[in-house]
């Protein structure tokens, strides 16, 4: 069993930057494919970015490519993603989600997930 837990969401304006943080604990939390997934009111859960334990490789949504990054700490248990440059349409829920898999843009291929942070970005 894995737990996690985000934080650093709140209220930017557009163009700004902010940094979410996913704190993951439990056993063998270390050997999981991490990913951010985001869901705005109304529409699906969709992908944002995914990194395979190690930090080697990343995987982004095309629609926030070359603005956001995703990062790991491995003497942290940490996963984050910092938001650059950021756009109303990234007004969401963001997610931080486990996968057994190296890494996955898929939903289906997550098993455990945080309750969630919300991030509002006014125009």
């Amino acid at each position: 069993q894995v737990q996690l837990v985000e934080s650093g969401g709140g209220l930017v304006q557009t163009e700004t930057s902010l940094r979410l943080s996913c704190k993951a604990s439990g056993r063998a939390a270390r050997r999981y494919g991490m990913g951010w997934f985001r869901q705005a009111p109304g529409k699906e859960r969709e992908f944002v970015a995914s990194i395979n334990w190690n930090g080697g490789y990343q995987v982004y949504a095309k629609s926030v490519e070359g603005r956001f990054t995703i990062s790991a700490d491995d003497a942290e248990n940490t996963i984050y993603l910092q938001m650059t440059r950021v756009k109303p349409e990234d007004t969401a829920v963001y997610y931080c989600a486990a996968t057994i898999s190296s890494y996955s843009r898929h939903r289906r291929d997550y098993d455990f997930w945080g309750p969630g942070t919300q991030v509002t970005v006014s125009s």
